[in-house]
């Protein structure tokens, strides 16, 4: 029924490909890269570099986002979430969504590339094939630690604003990748716990699925202290203060128990709690970084 209403009035084109490229997921990709850009100025960085970097960023992640859609057009069919996708329902062509993706990257890695800098354009578009073609092409249907190996893409962001901003990639922006990538596996495995079934129906070889809900929770929880330990790393070499310090214990003590409570008495709704704090907590973790960065010129 939602799909024959689909096909009888679809929106605009530029309205389908807009959806495809997926803006609540990109605006938190281009939110970690812009403070990615803050943290990498002892001071507010220039406001063309910055609006440049987060506009060609912006767009060659949406892109991507794109051609992961345009890929897994036969998964998202089985998938609640996913079932009225444009691709799905058959509103938009292939040839259409390559001819917009290619247009919008293109435009977004010139952007990088005369209004930035080189190394950016060059970091956003290894990014740009380790999630589309490595992560949804390769490693997605072939193995369950496809997340974990994958996480690398999805944790660039941070490392891509400060390239920008400061042409260069030292061991801070580094720290900033392996927070997101370790947050990665506990943030999808939460999703793919309580998916389980779709991911099975689809043929995904999600952990829940090739090794079972008992063992992903236990990996869950692994990967969650993992990832405290990560998000620590930034006060321990003195990138961040005492008021990031307080608000990320905070941070990780939530995301600690929704860990071990998965871990213990697992229900589908907790899981799905899980999900959204984890989204919450990595916002609220970069907040704290940038609050922090500028705390000491406000007191100043």
């Amino acid at each position: 029924m939602i799909h024959e209403q689909a096909l009888q009035n679809p929106p605009a084109l530029w309205v389908q490909f807009w959806q495809l490229t997926k803006p609540r997921v990109v605006s938190l990709i281009v939110f970690t890269a812009v403070i990615g850009m803050l943290l990498a100025s002892p001071t507010l960085p220039q406001v063309d570099l910055l609006v440049a970097a987060t506009i060609g960023i912006a767009l060659v992640a949406g892109a991507a986002a794109a051609f992961n859609c345009l890929v897994e057009q036969k998964v998202d069919a089985v998938m609640a979430r996913t079932r009225t996708r444009p691709t799905v329902v058959g509103t938009i062509s292939s040839a259409q969504i390559l001819l917009a993706s290619g247009g919008v990257g293109g435009l977004g890695l010139a952007i990088l590339w005369h209004a930035v800098n080189p190394l950016t354009m060059w970091l956003t578009l290894g990014t740009f094939v380790g999630y589309a073609i490595v992560y949804t092409v390769i490693l997605k249907p072939a193995t369950p630690q496809n997340i974990v190996i994958g996480g690398a893409s999805g944790a660039m962001p941070p490392v891509l604003g400060w390239a920008a901003i400061s042409g260069d990639v030292t061991f801070q922006p580094l720290l900033l990748f392996l927070i997101i990538f370790a947050w990665t596996p506990p943030h999808f495995w939460a999703l793919a716990l309580y998916r389980r079934r779709e991911y099975e129906r689809a043929g995904v070889p999600m952990l829940p699925v090739t090794h079972g809900e008992e063992f992903t929770r236990l990996q869950l929880l692994f990967y969650t202290l993992i990832m405290v330990a990560a998000t620590l790393l930034p006060f321990a070499t003195h990138m961040a203060g005492f008021f990031y310090l307080g608000s990320v214990l905070v941070l990780d003590l939530v995301f600690l128990a929704y860990a071990i409570a998965i871990w213990r008495r697992y229900s589908d709704a907790l899981a799905r709690r899980t999900f959204g704090y984890s989204i919450f907590f990595l916002a609220m973790l970069f907040a704290a970084l940038m609050v922090d960065h500028y705390l000491p010129l406000v007191g100043g």
